[in-house]
């Protein structure tokens, strides 16, 4: 089984159990870092998102392509190892996507909401970053997630963290 394969199968699992549990949680007992989890907080409160990772170029380049659907509480990471400028597009993805741009102490600099399905025009993300987080379209802005909200994962250098795990 491919690598790919193999977290495919994973993220369906967690994303099926993360469907029945509540996007937002705000003990901070819950806020451990582990790598299927990232954790969002902002003015609204804190938002945990159960997550595949895409962290080398094959990952990056297949991200949430030909999925019909995704649980409300779930997403996809994709992590890059040094900082620079990033634009995505939604090649063969079926479902709208809100994409939140973040640096490397995982600070969401820029939110491009509601990304069109299948659309292959380039979405800008910004310089200087290093990871981008995919949910559903449209859950940023209900939940009220911002730029200058800022994520927590082990990908992130805890050194440099703005919330570090």
């Amino acid at each position: 089984m491919t690598k790919i394969a193999t977290r495919a199968r994973a993220w369906a699992y967690r994303s099926t159990i993360a469907a029945f549990i509540s996007i937002f949680s705000v003990p901070s007992l819950w806020a451990a870092c582990s790598e299927g989890t990232v954790w969002i907080r902002g003015e609204f409160g804190q938002a945990r998102f159960t997550v595949e990772i895409a962290d080398d170029s094959e990952e990056r380049a297949i991200g949430l392509m030909n999925r019909p659907s995704m649980p409300a509480s779930a997403g996809m990471l994709f992590v890059y190892e040094r900082p620079g400028t990033l634009s995505f597009w939604m090649r063969n993805t079926l479902i709208e996507l809100d994409m939140l741009f973040a640096d490397a102490t995982g600070t969401i600099k820029n939110i491009h909401h509601r990304a069109i399905p299948l659309d292959e025009t380039p979405i800008f993300g910004g310089d200087g970053l290093t990871h981008v987080l995919e949910i559903n379209g449209g859950l940023a802005r209900t939940m009220g997630i911002t730029a200058g909200d800022q994520l927590r994962h082990p990908s992130f250098s805890q050194t440099d963290a703005a919330w570090p795990c």
